[in-house]
């Protein structure tokens, strides 16, 4: 079935990894951005990039914290006004390094529940307010493998944060139901990214190959998709009936 071209993209944690891997291929494909993040130098850097590289596209930017509910509502409206639209809106910034519950690092746990789960909400609420208005949209969240079961030590609160993605995604898909705005949940397993260090396992594939997977589960538009899909797929199908103690030694 074809999907149409989102021409117009908004990326968030477009400053690095798995952000800026995406904002080169989208760019590549000649598509316009508008590219988030807190780190607004690293963000102009990436500007210069892709225009110098793919001198026909737009590119437009801005510094955002997604923590700030106030200051995303105000700044989506604003950078669809630049491009004259948003087509597809991929909610990628997010947080990891936490600890094990209980170790002292609770502060640490809050802040990636905080912006992992209502920092994602409040590009929710700002992508599918424009895209109801405009009729039509493709809400992409990036949520992790990680959210399929409950995970130990490092990844405990990132990986609950994550799982409330998948729900909070379902929601929005559900309430969207015959309408033209289509959501997709992308679960990527480990990829050679900054968030990932220290956490990488076996089936760890390196940046470009991970987001080149990325990219293609995107543009298919799936209500989910595990990238890489192999290993992925089979590997969370699995994940999900293991018996606690197996789970606990493999993760």
């Amino acid at each position: 079935m074809s999907r149409p071209v989102r021409q117009r993209i908004l990326i968030t944690g477009a400053s690095s990894g798995l952000g800026t891997g995406m904002a080169r291929r989208f760019a590549a494909r000649g598509r316009d951005l508008a590219l988030v993040a807190r780190r607004a130098a690293l963000l102009e850097e990436l500007r210069d990039e892709l225009l110098t590289a793919h001198p026909g596209i737009r590119v437009v930017t801005a510094a955002m914290d997604v923590d700030d509910a106030h200051a995303v509502a105000e700044g989506v409206p604003a950078l669809a006004a630049q491009l004259g639209g948003i087509d597809r809106f991929v909610a990628n910034a997010g947080i990891g390094n936490g600890s094990s519950v209980g170790t002292g690092a609770a502060t640490a746990n809050r802040a990636i529940l905080a912006t992992n789960v209502l920092g994602t909400h409040a590009q929710c609420e700002a992508a599918v307010e424009l895209f109801r208005a405009q009729g039509s949209g493709h809400l992409v969240l990036i949520s992790s493998v990680a959210s399929v079961r409950g995970m130990t030590g490092t990844r405990t609160a990132y990986g609950a944060s994550k799982a409330a993605l998948n729900a909070l995604a379902e929601g929005i898909r559900s309430d969207l139901l015959g309408t033209g705005i289509r959501v997709t949940t992308v679960l990527p397993g480990y990829i050679e990214t900054d968030i990932n260090v220290g956490r990488r396992g076996p089936f760890t594939v390196d940046l470009d190959t991970g987001v080149d997977a990325l990219v293609a589960a995107i543009e298919r538009e799936p209500v989910r998709a595990y990238v890489p899909e192999w290993p992925w797929r089979p590997v969370s199908a699995l994940l999900r009936v293991l018996p606690l103690p197996v789970l606990r030694r493999l993760t």
